[in-house]
């Protein structure tokens, strides 16, 4: 009975104790094993579970091959770089859920432009699906929900914001029973939100921290949502709770370490104490080189907040060979070029060339940093220096006309002759006449620019006679004394409020009003006279008197 006790301490969410009660089997039949897969994803032993996956659907070929071929690449997924790279060709893709969870190895591996097709690929195949299956609109858009996610996920990494957020939300507003799916939508939601949006991050954020979700989520999404709780603790200036929060981490998860020593050192930044923000970040735990450049950086975030950009052009030139990426190098340039320091920017400049020439190496496209490293280098002189940085750029993009001038052009200032050997690859005249009427731009009618009023009447002669000759003189205009006033006495200072309305002036007296006010003021319509018609106050006075009977009181 080890198998039916195993399946159900796993039901219970006990995976530690089920995979003891498996390990107690020296013999494990495909039932089992598959169980131990099962238990070992779980466990976040997602290589493991990833190797019985692989080895189970190579030797079976039941009914049940789709959900064990889902489960393999659910388990490559987040098996790491190196085992994916080697088997992602062994991930099929003719179902939907096959083609989802291709498309999550292919985002593991940052490829989101291939990823966002493959989801496309993946809704197609879920649509028709469910369609042949008879599912209303309503039912389809619930189970595209976890696509449209992933799909916002991968626009939210692009940096196409708005998409992101616009998907989340959408879907979040439909009945999801996916509980999981929908805490890891409200997470993203949160980051998207930061300080804005507090009391709808709040909403969420109860979504994404519910208990059931110990057993739904992995062990990397729930350390992040918890990490995220505190940075909205952070947004929000709960600071006390804030660093409850880091410590509950701290305690359960050492290498969440880096994380909340930062948010702690920015909670001290906030209160005004840079000087225990910094000690708090010189003695964090650092497990390796990623860890150690991102706490560098945060450190020369923290001097620029202090105004002091030499400490921080000093932090970026210790980061070792992490200082000749473009980033780093532009943030170099920019705070030396801001302290007038265009010396040692130009070095700078000249270093990171001769770096990437002797190294080869390729951090994405480079070709921003040759554009702007040369333009650098030919404003400042040095024609030679820009030379190497435009045949670099010329290497990687060898029909780029303006880049080829550009390069003539420096040459030209210290070797001639490559300069007119370079000037033969620019474009042929048959290039630059490509499109050109010649006939059109020999005439002379092209060289007009100013347009000339059609005249349709008859030709005249051009030789002038006296009878059409008519010489048109120039008027002049005599400049006149203005009037001034018969009453004008230079001796009295003139009236500043001269030209003010009468009724702006200091000395102006309103008119009293000399009509009726007591005036009759009924409804619309009304004349005066009917007043008294309709004062039912005096009618009633009127028949009381009248009356010869005696008042009578009414019974209690």
């Amino acid at each position: 009975m080890h198998f039916e006790r195993a399946y159900c301490l796993y039901r219970c969410n006990r995976s530690k104790e089920a995979l003891d009660v498996i390990n107690e089997l020296d013999k494990l039949n495909d039932e089992i094993r598959e169980l131990q897969a099962q238990v070992l994803y779980r466990l976040d032993r997602f290589s493991e579970a990833f190797e019985i996956y692989r080895e189970l659907s190579l030797k079976s070929d039941d009914d049940y091959k789709d959900e064990r071929d889902t489960n393999l690449g659910a388990s490559l997924t987040y098996s790491g770089s190196d085992l994916i790279n080697n088997h992602i060709n062994e991930i099929r893709e003719d179902t939907y859920e096959l083609c989802f969870n291709k498309a999550c190895v292919i985002i593991a591996l940052g490829q989101y432009a291939e990823a966002e097709r493959k989801l496309r690929q993946c809704e197609k195949l879920c649509r028709d699906a469910l369609e042949e299956d008879g599912l209303s609109e309503e039912e389809i858009q619930v189970e595209l929900a976890h696509i449209k996610i992933q799909l916002g996920f991968i626009y939210h990494k692009q940096g196409r914001i708005r998409e992101a957020h616009q998907l989340y939300t959408s879907n979040l507003k439909l009945k999801l029973e996916d509980i999981a799916l929908a805490a890891v939508a409200c997470n993203n939601a949160i980051i998207i939100n930061k300080d804005q949006n507090v009391f709808d991050s709040k909403k969420k954020l109860k979504i994404a921290t519910n208990e059931i979700l110990k057993y739904k989520l992995t062990l990397r999404q729930r350390k992040f949502i918890c990490l995220n709780k505190a940075m909205l603790n952070y947004y929000t200036n709960q600071f006390d709770a804030c660093r409850k929060v880091c410590d509950t981490i701290e305690s359960m998860w050492s290498d969440m370490n880096i994380y909340t020593s930062i948010i702690k050192a920015f909670i001290l930044v906030k209160e005004g104490n840079y000087d225990e923000a910094m000690n708090i970040l010189n003695h964090c735990q650092i497990n390796n080189e990623e860890e150690k450049l991102h706490l560098q950086l945060v450190c020369v975030q923290l001097w620029l907040m202090q105004g002091n950009r030499l400490r921080a052009c000093q932090i970026l030139e210790d980061t070792g060979i992490n200082r000749y990426r473009p980033g780093i190098v532009g943030a170099l340039i920019t705070l030396y070029s801001a302290e007038g320091k265009e010396d040692i920017a130009q070095k700078i400049y000249k270093e990171t060339v001769e770096w990437y020439k002797v190294n080869k190496k390729t951090e994405g496209d480079l070709t921003n940093l040759w554009k702007q490293a040369a333009e650098f280098h030919l404003r400042n002189g040095q024609a030679q220096v820009a030379a190497n940085s435009l045949e670099e750029l010329l290497r990687e993009s060898p029909n780029d006309k303006r880049a080829l001038g550009q390069l003539i052009i420096a040459y030209a200032e210290f070797d001639k002759n490559k300069a007119m050997a370079l000037a033969t690859n620019l474009f042929s005249k048959d290039e630059l006449y490509a499109g050109i009427d010649r006939d059109n731009v020999d005439s002379s009618t092209w060289l007009s620019t100013k347009k000339v009023p059609a005249n349709n009447s008859p030709a005249v002669s051009s030789t002038p006679s006296s009878e059409n000759v008519h010489v048109s003189k120039k008027k002049k205009h005599r400049k006149r004394k203005g009037k001034l006033p018969k009453n004008y006495d230079p001796k009295v200072a003139v009236d500043p409020e001269r030209w003010l309305p009468k009724y702006e002036r200091a000395g102006f007296r309103k008119k009293r009003d000399r009509r009726v006010k007591d005036v009759i003021k009924g409804s619309q319509g009304t004349a005066s006279g009917q007043a008294e018609l309709f004062d039912f106050s005096a009618k009633i006075a009127t028949d009381s008197d009248q009356q010869d009977s005696p008042r009578v009181e009414p019974s209690p």
